[in-house]
């Protein structure tokens, strides 16, 4: 397949996940109920004796429905910022095969209920679909909601083991790149209705 067809097939499938997306959160509540960001931060780190690897994406997208609890989450896999290109580049050619699977997403349910009108800080875990590297599991993530002043902000912290997702390391780098990946999320959301 060339790369135009390649790069439409990507288009049409980011467009029917966010179209899925919105019609999910859409239908079962009014504007709002829904709060959005498009700043949301990822970071993971992976610790061996050879290199730790980090890693920062703050063009995180994260839809949230109050009403319902809904929560979906889109990151590009090229928008990860890298300490060096090298990094970027292994992570995205080599790794994760951005190219074929340009990005990670998260659907899930807050199983918590959490009345938003009130400040707070909330334990909460929600059950949804991880996808990363063309694969998709089921996970129940574990975060921190916090409701202050009427702004939303939730953080999670989670693992990824790189053999779940089919993620190949190359016996040459084995050492130098650690089989389960930590994972932090940020996300600070506003009104999509203003």
């Amino acid at each position: 397949m060339d790369s135009s067809k390649q790069t439409q097939t990507v288009m049409k499938a980011i467009n029917r996940f966010w179209g899925l997306a919105l019609t999910l959160v859409s239908t079962l509540a009014t504007a709002q109920n829904l709060h959005s960001t498009s700043t949301g931060e990822t970071n993971f780190f992976s610790k061996t004796p050879v290199e730790n690897i980090t890693a920062t994406n703050k063009k995180v997208q994260s839809i949230l429905n109050t009403a319902t609890g809904e929560v979906v989450v889109r990151m590009n896999m090229k928008q990860f910022d890298f300490p060096n290109k090298l990094m970027g580049e292994h992570f995205n050619e080599s790794y994760m095969e951005s190219d074929k699977y340009p990005t990670g997403t998260f659907k899930g349910k807050i199983n918590e209920k959490i009345d938003f009108a009130k400040d707070g800080i909330y334990d909460v875990t929600s059950d949804g679909q991880f996808t990363v590297h063309g694969i998709t599991k089921d996970r129940q993530l574990k975060g921190k909601l916090t409701v202050l002043n009427n702004v939303i902000s939730l953080v999670s912290e989670f693992e990824v083991a790189l053999v779940d997702h089919k993620i190949d390391v190359p016996k040459l780098v084995f050492v130098k790149i650690a089989q389960i990946v930590s994972v932090k999320n940020k996300f600070v959301y506003a009104p999509m209705n203003k």
